[in-house]
Parts: structure tokens; sequence; C-alpha cells
């Protein structure tokens, strides 16, 4: 086994660069001859358009231009496109209005692009932007989510009458009606899942650019797949060829979902670029990345539960209503649908479910993925249900869900929405939690609390998700004849570590100390194809690729090491970075064997690419469990103790792991207790639009971690892996909220819905 080869706690080797300012960020690139970009905003949720003037703005010093929809209709530049579908059960297509990068007649929430100007500073930008007069005529806004099917509801689009972009639905209907007519018993939960702003550490970015020797278009974006939004571009908005398009995505501070999207800017600096013949550059501040970021999450559902005299489910109907915002994002009708419906049923062997999803079109962002895409939303709303159930019925949460998780004998396990569990073991997932977390002992705790005026609770979530799946991905491997790697991934970091991870399975794979190892993401250019980072996909998707081409690169230098051997290659067996004669002592290194292949004038080895298809995703699962205090005079919440049991499969990286569930628990708390996107119900304002009013979770807040793992290998993939970066934003929010029930208990509360702000949880102890 290699030093740092699979399974061993390699330190991230990226962070040397990162932690020393070596890193290179969108905004550390500059371009010679560079002009900035400002986008005009509007400060309006709904309104029409009049008139655009344009003339003092375009005087102004520095200004090179500004542009409008009308600029970008000249020049042929399309549409921004939804590029996922929600049809009606009887065919209908979701209602798809057009998404310009400028607003072509009326904006359609704060924020919404209108113009575009470029100057010489970013001071002069901004500045000419405040001079660009547009007459605006303000129309009625909605921005509630259950609000915005009502009949007195301002409407967003024309072609969406009811603000209804889609009616989608996934189950058996009547197999569930079935269920509910042999019920002995119902439990019923409503619920909000809250909308949330990503916020990722470093804000998006663009710069555009004409290559001066070919006239190619060049885009500089902070991204989660460069090919991903160079397809995009070049075939609906551009027109293009892809090949006539070249993407660069260099190191990225974060994404969370929000990056894998086309926008506006990216478009803009392209045409702006194309039409000045100079670079432009774009960077978003953290206020227009309030106002023009996708954002996440903004359901409300009702769902039921039929179970029968022994408290076994039956069937589970859920009725969900999804904000979409005025405009739909690449794959916002997704998200709300397919993403998540599909693993609605949890771990609990539960025979039938329908889901339907209303989608609905408001005067806010739009929404698209955000850390787990629909999955969080699916496991929050069943297991608020299932221990909803366990009080109504006088069980214990614990108890009802021993008698309904699917037992590990029972894999792999067809769930009553088309998906086949592999592997899993939810019953040892949740006995091991209970022991860490010290459940027995919890009842002593509560009482120490009570003593000091606080209330205490424990909370239990188990979960599974479906991630890693989807399109393939492909990886190219490179030897030299001094034995230097190169990977190169259409994969994207965005922090998660790929560089470490990538180099660890060479490492393992072919003997290669990291050192000797780079890793090459980001370029269109230089990398033929990749489908980016989401899901959870790049090291279980990704990786398995990497492995591919490790063995061809083996499989091609077992020749060269056999005729060096001087034996044939059938009797040639490599293992541990050595080819070796079987049954003999008789060995050459790898790096021996890459230099004899590349002969006297060295330079390429090998050079070999494979592709992993993945036919089936993989499922992580586990336990979670929160116990929490709340002081009854504040409302404040104090998250004591957390502790995690998950099933991870094979594990490339233990700290890496740990590093993915610690942030993933962390953005869960922030959704759950603070993390509150508020619109002004008249005018559509955004009223938490900066730090100062949205509440992010801060470390002092962030409880201890006890982490655990009961890996069962995936059979999905090559690697054994199950995907590990949304695990912990999807089972933070139930295991945090049904701890606050818990502790509410008393006061006769039997639902909280997110975000648990203080003030929610002293009205809800002081209007008891």
């Amino acid at each position: 086994m290699s030093k740092f080869g699979v399974g061993q706690p390699a330190r991230r080797s990226e962070d040397q660069r990162f932690l020393t300012g070596q890193g290179r960020y969108l905004a550390d690139i500059k371009r010679p001859g560079e002009l900035y970009g400002y986008v005009v905003r509007s400060p309006h949720a709904h309104a029409d358009i009049g008139g655009i003037d344009c003339t003092e703005a375009r005087q102004a010093p520095g200004v090179q231009a500004v542009y409008t929809v009308e600029d970008l209709r000249q020049a042929g530049i399309g549409d921004i496109p939804c590029m996922a579908d929600a049809p009606s059960p009887d065919g209908t297509p979701a209602v798809k209005p057009p998404r310009p990068a400028l607003a072509d007649g009326r904006v359609r929430h704060v924020g919404d692009p209108v113009a575009f100007v470029v100057a010489d500073t970013p001071a002069r930008a901004r500045d000419a932007g405040e001079l660009v007069m547009v007459d605006y005529d303000d129309r009625p806004a909605v921005t509630d989510t259950a609000g915005a099917a009502e009949a007195e509801a301002a409407q967003v689009w024309p072609e969406a009458p009811g603000n209804q972009c889609f009616h989608w639905e996934l189950g058996d209907a009547q197999a569930v009606e079935r269920a509910f007519d042999e019920a002995r018993h119902v439990v019923e939960v409503e619920l909000v899942n809250n909308r949330v702003v990503p916020n990722s550490m470093e804000t998006r970015g663009a710069i555009g650019e004409v290559e001066a020797e070919s006239g190619r278009l060049v885009l500089y974006v902070s991204s989660q797949g460069a090919h991903l939004i160079r397809n995009i571009l070049s075939k609906h908005v551009l027109d293009m060829p892809n090949e006539r398009l070249h993407v660069i995505t260099p190191d990225v501070g974060g994404g969370f979902g929000m990056k894998i999207f086309l926008y506006p800017e990216y478009v803009l600096v392209l045409h702006a670029a194309r039409e000045l013949g100079r670079p432009v550059k774009w960077i978003g501040e953290r206020s227009e990345a309030f106002v023009g970021d996708a954002h996440g999450r903004d359901h409300v559902s009702r769902a039921e539960l039929a179970l029968d005299a022994d408290a076994r489910f039956l069937g589970m109907r859920v009725h969900t209503t999804a904000n979409l915002g005025a405009y739909l994002s690449n794959f916002g009708t997704f998200v709300p649908t397919a993403a998540g419906a599909r693993v609605l049923p949890g771990c609990y062997r539960l025979p039938a479910v329908h889901n339907t999803v209303r989608g609905v079109f408001t005067n806010t962002n739009p929404v698209d993925a955000y850390r787990g895409a629909g999955r969080p939303e699916a496991m929050y709303l069943v297991e608020r249900l299932v221990d909803k159930a366990a009080r109504q019925l006088g069980l214990s949460p614990v108890e009802i869900r021993r008698r309904n998780l699917v037992t590990a004998e029972e894999m792999p396990y067809a769930n009553a929405m088309g998906l086949t569990y592999d592997t899993g073991d939810f019953h040892r997932n949740m006995a091991d939690a209970l022991a860490a977390a010290d459940w027995e002992g919890f009842e002593a705790r509560r009482g120490a609390a009570k003593e000091r005026g606080m209330l205490r609770g424990i909370g239990l979530c188990t979960y599974i998700e479906s991630c890693a799946g989807g399109s393939p991905e492909s990886a190219r491997i490179t030897v030299t004849g001094d034995g230097e790697v190169v990977v190169y991934s259409g994969t994207q970091s965005n922090g998660q570590g790929h560089e470490t991870a990538y180099r660890q399975l060479v490492s393992e794979y072919l003997g290669v100390d990291m050192e000797r190892i780079r890793v090459v993401q980001g370029d269109t250019d230089r990398v033929a194809s990749g489908g980016g980072t989401m899901g959870s996909r790049s090291i279980p998707v990704g990786g398995s690729a990497v492995r591919r081409s490790a063995d061809r690169v083996v499989d091609a230098a077992m020749e060269t090491a056999a005729r060096e051997l001087e034996a044939a290659a059938t009797d040639v067996e490599f293992d541990a970075g050595e080819f070796r004669i079987a049954g003999t002592d008789r060995a050459i290194s790898f790096q021996a064997v890459a230099q004899a292949a590349a002969g006297e004038g060295g330079g390429t080895a090998f050079d070999e690419t494979d592709t992993w298809a993945p036919e089936v995703p993989t499922f992580p699962n586990g336990c979670h469990i929160c116990e929490v205090e709340v002081d009854p005079q504040t409302g404040v919440v104090a998250v004591e103790r957390y502790t995690v049991v998950d099933d991870f499969g094979t594990v490339l990286n233990p700290l890496l792991l740990e590093g993915q569930v610690h942030g993933g628990i962390a953005q869960g708390l922030g959704q759950a207790l603070w993390e509150q996107c508020a619109f002004d119900p008249e005018s559509g304002q955004l009223v938490s639009g900066s730090f100062m009013d949205y509440a992010m979770p801060r470390a002092d807040q962030m409880p201890p971690i006890d982490f655990h793992l009961n890996n069962v290998p995936s059979t999905t993939n090559a690697l054994g892996m199950k995907g590990a970066g949304e695990a912990g934003a999807i089972a933070a929010p139930p295991a945090v909220i049904n701890a606050l029930v818990d502790a509410l208990s008393d006061y006769g509360v039997e639902h909280v819905d997110m975000p648990a702000t203080p003030e929610r949880l002293w009205r809800m102890v002081h209007g008891a």
C-alpha cells in the first residue's frame, strides 16, 4: 500500500498554497488591457421598463460602453435556457419563459440585470451605473411560496396562469389510497423548508476575452464545471461550435451548487469583450450575491403517513409547492421533483408513496440546487413526519424506527419510488449512534438542565440519499520518462480537496509518490470533457475514471516491463509500483519502465484515457443525533452535542471525509437555526440582504461533532465509494428540529419551522 494511498489520512496538498496566499482565484487573474463591468440591477421586484436612457452614462469618464437588451438582441445573443423539464402527468411540459441576460421590457425580481456598464476602472463603471436612467412603472409583486397560486396573487408571467410552472407527480396514487383506507393511524405534518442564500466565501466572477490569434472567445469563470458552462453558452446562447469557446476555471472558493449554473454576467462579459476587443472583468460583490445568485430550498409541504395498528408504515403522500423564483435556472425544475422524490421513502420499509409537486413563479431570485439538491428537502420531510408519528402514537422515536427501518438482510432493497438501495445497515447505524450519544443517559442530562432553568431536547435522524450517478466522467493520465504523472479530470474542485484525492488514487494504483503527481482541472482546452462537480460525483464517478485510466497505463506499460525483464508479458504482474516476474524476485519499478518507454529523448511514456459511466447512483446513509438546550427566557439555542454514524462505503481519505461532513453539518445547522431569507410581502424587497440581517452560522455556535463510520462498500462503482459531500446538510436540519420539538414538548409544541430563531422559540414558549 502506498504511504498516502487509499484509506490514508493524507493532509490536503493544496492547502499550502491556499493558506499562504498562493491560490489563483478569479479576482487574482489580470488580463492585459482589461476593462471592468458593472451590472445595473433593478431596485424593484416587479415593474415595467418604460425606457432606459444611457446617454449620460456613456459620456462619463472612462466609460467604454453601456449595453441593454436591445444590444444583445441585435448581436444575436440567445436566452439562458432551463435544461430540465418537469412534465405534468398528461405530458404537458413545464412553462419555460425566456430569460435574457438583460431584462426585456419588464423586471421580475430585485437584482434583475437591466444594463451592463464597461469602464476602465471598477469605480468608474460603478459611478456610471448610477447615471443609467431607467423608467420603471411599478407592478404588484408576489414573493410568498404558498400564496403564489392564490387568485389575487400578482402574475409573474402571462403564459403561466396562477403562476404555475408545472404540476408533477411520482408514485402510485391508487396504492397510497388503499394504504390510507386500511390504516389504523394517520399522521400529518405541514412544514416550510426555508429559502437559503448559498454565500460561498468567494463570490461569483467572470472575465471575457477574445483570443488575438484565433478570434476565439475565452471565458474565465468561477464555476463548478467549465465544460457545462461552455456547452450551454455555445449551444444555446452564442450559437457557435464548442471549439470556438475556451472556458477556464481557476481555484474556486466554494460553490455549494450555486456555481454550477450559467448566469447573465457570463454572457455579458463575453459580449462586451467581443464588441470592444478587450478583456472585460466582472467580480460580484456580496450585496450582489444576495440578489443575483441562485437561492436554495423554499418549499411548502403537507405530508401524511398511514400506519397499521402496530405502527408499521403503510403509505405516504406528499404535496409540495416549490418556489422557482422569477426565472427558471438551468436545473430549477429538476431539484424539487426527480432530484429528491425518489428517496422520499427514506430508510424505511414504506410500500406505497405518492408525491405531487407544484412549481410556482414568484418575484424572487431563481431557485436551483443547493448542497444536497432535493434530498435534504425529502429527508427533512420524512424524518419530521416519522418523529411526529412516534409522538402521536406514544412511541419513542427510536422504537418507531426500529419497527420500520429496512434491514441489512433485505439488501438490495427496491423502494416504492423506483430506486434500489444496493447496500446499507440502517439498524446498526442507529444502534451505534444511540450508544455513542448516550441516548439512555439523556433524561439525567435533561433533569440537570431543568435545574438550571434550561429546556433540553434530543433529536434523531436516519437518512439515505442518492448521489454520484448521472452522466459519465472521463480521466486522462500521462506519464513522462522521468516518472512525472499528470491527471486530467473534468470535475472541478471548489475546496473539497480533489488534488489530494486524485493524487492518492494514482499513488495507490501506480505506486508513484504523491509529490510526482499533478492534477489538471477547469480548462476545456486541456481537458477533453467533463461533467463538473455536483451531486457528490467527483470521487465515486471521477475517481472511478481515474482508476480505469491508471489500469490502462499499467496495461500499456506491461509490454515494456516484460521486455526489460526479458520475460513474456503473461508472466509479469504489477503491484505496489513494481513489475515483477511472477514467483521470482526479478522486478523493475514503474518509474524505470516509464523511462524505458520514453526512450532517449524523454518526453511522454504513456498517455491513457478511460471513462466511467455509472449505471446507478450510490446511496450514502447514516444516523445523526443532536442534543440542544433552549433558554426559555431568550429563546437562544445551544447545540450541546452532535453525534454522527455514517456509511460512505470505501473511504479514500478519512480527513477529507470528516471535513466534508463537518462542513455539511454547519450548513444544515445554519438553515435549521439562523439563516432566514426574508422578503417584504408588499414591495418584494429582500430585507435580509446582507450579513447584518442574514444570520450566517458562526464558529462559536458549532458543537463538537462525535464522528463515526459504519461503512458497507458500494457495489455501484469500481471503488466501492459512496458520495459524502452532502450528507451533513441532509441529516442536520431534521435532527436539530426533532431535538427542538423534544425540548419544547412540555409546552405543547408539535412542530417548529426553520429557521428556529430565538424570537420564534421565545414566542412558542411564552405563547403556550
